[in-house]
């Protein structure tokens, strides 16, 4: 029996902590679900309805009048108004999250710590309207270009990482990881590689997305099945040495993550190479499909990929699938994390579900895949 199979077979309401493996020891969420993860969890796991109407929140014509956004939401209201007036939208809700998962976890930067604590942030390509709205100024705008030079730093695709970095003084690890729908579990591979080297010893992982009249067109055109929403989640992770320094009990562990690429136009092969990712994700984790409790896809039932990748990733096994894109529509980059949230947010509500597996599913339409494996427990 090898050492991951000897832990999950170890007391559920006890987690066995390995030093050298890598656990989420708190997680934030920003969100129409809710703000924090204890808000999210509890909309998620009683499927609130979170769509809302958002015709007042723009100018530009939108697509539909509803959508999983936000149409209140003032970074100042949880941030304060010093040095949050020039934010986008992505990085106020990137910051957000980022204050929600250091309240959870509990973890303090110091100026002892603070080189060695860094942020992994996934995105699309930043915040497509700051970038579009910049740039439309050096048309419109008399000459010379009198553009506002404030908002420029909003148009630049790390601004959110960036911005989070100064805010909380994170002096480690920065990277901006530009996945689109793969983008949290991209997130994830690279900062699990990073603890494991060395690199760090905490970093805030996760991804963001903002509604905007362009991502709510980018949804819609190219007839996406579910409305365009919006939100970011982060959680903290550290080495489970550092868990049994300090005596920490961990939310999850992520036991597993793995990433592949193949031609989305030949569909069988696409299908086949995603399964095979789903299959060495859960090899590396060392459990069977019969022993998750559930999948976390990020496409709904009416993905035809997703579908017959989980049944042949499976081997036919049937498992809880849970209505991510339902509840919070299609976030593109923020997906994948939202995803992690939602197993998070039924191992927050249920104790029964301690020390049980889940599997994360993403693809992109470009060819990107990737599947993680991860087990919580209940706080």
């Amino acid at each position: 029996m090898t050492t991951r199979q000897t832990h999950l077979a170890t007391t559920r309401q006890t987690p066995e902590v390995a030093p050298d493996a890598v656990y989420v020891t708190g997680w934030g969420v920003a969100s129409p679900l809710g703000m924090g993860a204890a808000d999210f969890s509890k909309a998620f796991v009683e499927e609130r309805d979170a769509l809302a109407d958002v015709t007042a929140m723009f100018e530009e014509k939108l697509p539909a009048d509803r959508a999983f956004a936000i149409p209140d939401f003032q970074v100042r209201d949880h941030l304060g108004r010093k040095g949050t007036r020039f934010f986008d939208r992505s990085t106020a809700l990137a910051l957000v999250a980022c204050d929600q998962t250091l309240q959870d976890t509990g973890f303090a930067v110091t100026d002892e710590n603070r080189g060695q604590v860094g942020l992994i942030l996934g995105t699309t390509s930043g915040s497509v309207k700051s970038t579009s709205d910049f740039s439309r100024e050096t048309i419109t705008e008399d000459r010379p270009y009198l553009v506002n030079p404030v908002l420029f730093p909003n148009a630049v695709m790390n601004c959110a990482a960036g911005q989070a970095a100064i805010w909380y003084g994170l002096k480690g690890v920065n990277t901006t990881i530009a996945g689109g729908r793969m983008a949290g579990i991209a997130a994830l591979r690279y900062a699990s590689r990073s603890l494991r080297w060395g690199d760090a010893d905490a970093l805030l992982v996760g991804a963001v997305e903002e509604f905007s009249p362009h991502n709510a067109w980018l949804t819609h055109l190219p007839g996406g099945s579910a409305p365009a929403g919006e939100g970011a989640a982060l959680f903290m992770l550290e080495r489970g040495e550092a868990l049994l320094a300090s005596g920490r009990r961990p939310d999850a562990e992520i036991m597993a993550v793995a990433s592949a690429s193949a031609d989305p136009a030949d569909r069988p092969a696409f299908v086949e190479a995603f399964a095979d990712c789903v299959r060495q994700a859960l090899r590396e984790a060392g459990i069977a499909p019969g022993d998750l409790w559930a999948v976390a896809p990020g496409s709904g039932p009416e993905s035809a990929i997703e579908t017959a990748t989980l049944e042949a990733g499976l081997g036919g096994d049937t498992v809880r699938r849970l209505p991510v894109a339902r509840l919070v529509g299609e976030c593109h980059a923020a997906q994948g994390a939202l995803q992690l949230a939602a197993v998070l947010a039924h191992h927050r509500q249920d104790a029964a579900l301690d020390g049980r597996p889940a599997l994360i599913t993403s693809f992109t339409p470009e060819g990107g895949v990737g599947a993680a494996v991860v087990r919580g427990w209940r706080r």
